[in-house]
């Protein structure tokens, strides 16, 4: 990364990108002037506990040389950020953390803007970045996270425990009720086909974005069910048999780290996205 300009600003608002350029940052050790906000200012925190974030895009780019930005779909934070970095004349580079959606994570408001480069971090996402988005140069490092992340994750505990990692779909797939719900409730009505042993508590990890109270109904009215509070996804996952979700990257996590992995998409749903083989899907199954 000889050629990269520095010094540089990091600005994040969701998990999934904070995630990789904190583990990256960790490793290349480069200080950098960040403003994160939303899910991604916690994970900072805990991270860099003594670093000192800037309130707005602007302070965190004074006097920087280039950008490096999430691309989530929460917040137009780091959207606005890459507009003033162009605008700016310096070096933007904007961290695809899944594999899905890769224009419209650049689209606000009717607005299209691309970064200068984007940053990758696995094949999939390298192959896909080159079809949809065949104009822009991406560099690729490795996972640090992902690594990092399955290297803490303990042996299954063979107790029946199935974590069930939550995350808003944004589609209603027709039916009137948000897939997120749809996707659960079709997971909870099929468990006993789940794993070879009874399924005897499930786990609930509600998304970053996630208000407080979204899934207390479920919590209400059936005794197995009860939230998950893990301080990180290896934490979650090494509680687990099983882990179901709909098209999270934690199910790639857990299939990293050899846990019996589930997408929860029912059958009325789109195809699933993860490219990921291995990846088991309940919809799928032999199910009388």
């Amino acid at each position: 990364m000889t050629d990269w300009p520095m010094p540089m600003a990091v600005v994040a608002h969701d998990a999934g990108a904070a995630n990789l350029i904190i583990a990256w940052l960790k490793d290349w050790e480069w200080s950098v002037r960040a403003c994160v906000h939303g899910p991604a200012r916690k994970l900072w925190e805990q991270a860099f506990p003594n670093q000192f974030t800037f309130a707005t895009p602007e302070e965190a780019m004074q006097g920087c040389a280039s950008l490096l930005s999430g691309t989530g779909w929460a917040s137009a934070l780091e959207h606005d950020a890459r507009c003033t970095g162009l605008a700016r004349g310096i070096r933007v580079a904007a961290v695809v953390d899944h594999w899905v959606n890769y224009p419209q994570r650049f689209e606000r408001e009717n607005q299209t803007v691309w970064p200068d480069e984007l940053w990758v971090a696995d094949d999939w996402a390298r192959d896909i970045a080159r079809q949809t988005l065949p104009s822009l140069p991406i560099r690729q490092f490795e996972n640090l996270y992902l690594n990092g992340q399955i290297a803490r994750v303990s042996a299954a505990p063979n107790n029946g425990t199935l974590l069930y990692v939550l995350e808003p779909v944004r589609n209603d797939w027709g039916r009137g009720e948000d897939g997120e719900f749809q996707a659960l409730e079709y997971t909870l009505s099929h468990l006993e086909e789940l794993g070879n042993i009874p399924v005897r508590k499930v786990l609930l990890r509600p998304h970053p974005s996630d208000p407080a109270g979204k899934y207390d109904r479920y919590l209400n009215t059936d005794p197995r069910i009860e939230l998950d509070n893990s301080e990180d996804m290896a934490a979650a996952i090494s509680k687990a048999d099983i882990v179901v979700g709909v098209e999270s990257f934690a199910l790639t996590l857990a299939h990293a780290a050899g846990r019996v992995t589930y997408s929860s998409l029912p059958p009325w749903a789109p195809a699933l996205r993860l490219p990921q083989e291995g990846i088991r899907q309940i919809r799928r199954l032999k199910i009388t």
